[in-house]
């Protein structure tokens, strides 16, 4: 049996609890990217489309025929776009690391771009939830449609350096561990709270780099702080 085999087939038991290992490797991949988000770094997008891949075969279930038979179609087609916006953040942080030291610079949305992040936000769900209900997501479905409009554009966020992606993703997880939980998706569940406590120090932290860049740049404008 191949590496790729074994992974696709591999399984943590707990109790009456079955794990694949791959939600289990996959995660800790979005993990790393994560961190290397966190740092700026270019390498944080591949790493991240690689979690993808293999968190997109877990959550669905029904469809590759494994332990847990639940689709989260969000949490699937939210992989798939993960991998198409990472793809455009790579390009976007490998161009700006040949200008500068750091493959972004952190900085705060327009107002006009935040008010397009709530709108884009709330109207997406409503609007995804009808369709990820009528292809059979798990119920409840709007939750599924908030997990993967939030991801969408928290990514999108981090790709643009806005330092604004990281509350998305608060939101984002604030939604995910109760619906992965009742879902059956227990090492996600586990990954997405920790993730909630690393974002928020994800936020202060590019709000740090933002005051000090903005303090030893001569000339350069003060960032615009958050209203």
């Amino acid at each position: 049996m191949n590496p790729i085999e074994w992974l696709f087939d591999a399984q943590l038991v707990i109790g009456d609890q079955v794990i694949l290992w791959r939600e289990i490797v996959g995660n800790l991949f979005g993990l790393a990217s994560a961190l290397g988000g966190l740092r700026r770094k270019v390498w944080a997008w591949p790493v991240g489309i690689v979690g993808n891949a293999l968190l997109f075969t877990v959550f669905l279930g029904a469809v590759f025929d494994t332990p847990n038979p639940v689709n989260l179609l969000g949490q699937a087609g939210r992989q798939l776009m993960f991998i198409a916006v990472s793809i455009y953040g790579w390009v976007r942080w490998s161009q700006h690391r040949h200008v500068s030291a750091n493959a972004v610079e952190p900085r705060w949305a327009s107002a006009r771009a935040r008010i397009l992040l709530g709108v884009a936000l709330v109207g997406g769900t409503l609007v995804l939830t009808p369709v990820f209900r009528a292809l059979g997501s798990f119920e409840p479905v709007w939750a599924d449609a908030w997990i993967f409009m939030g991801s969408l554009l928290a990514t999108w966020g981090m790709a643009k350096g806005w330092t604004e992606f990281w509350l998305i993703w608060v939101a984002v997880d604030i939604v995910g561990v109760p619906l992965l939980i009742s879902a059956g998706y227990y090492a996600s569940a586990l990954l997405y709270v920790f993730y909630g406590a690393f974002t928020i120090f994800g936020f202060f932290t590019w709000m740090r780099v933002q005051r000090l860049t903005s303090e030893t740049a001569p000339g350069r404008a003060p960032a615009t702080p958050p209203s």
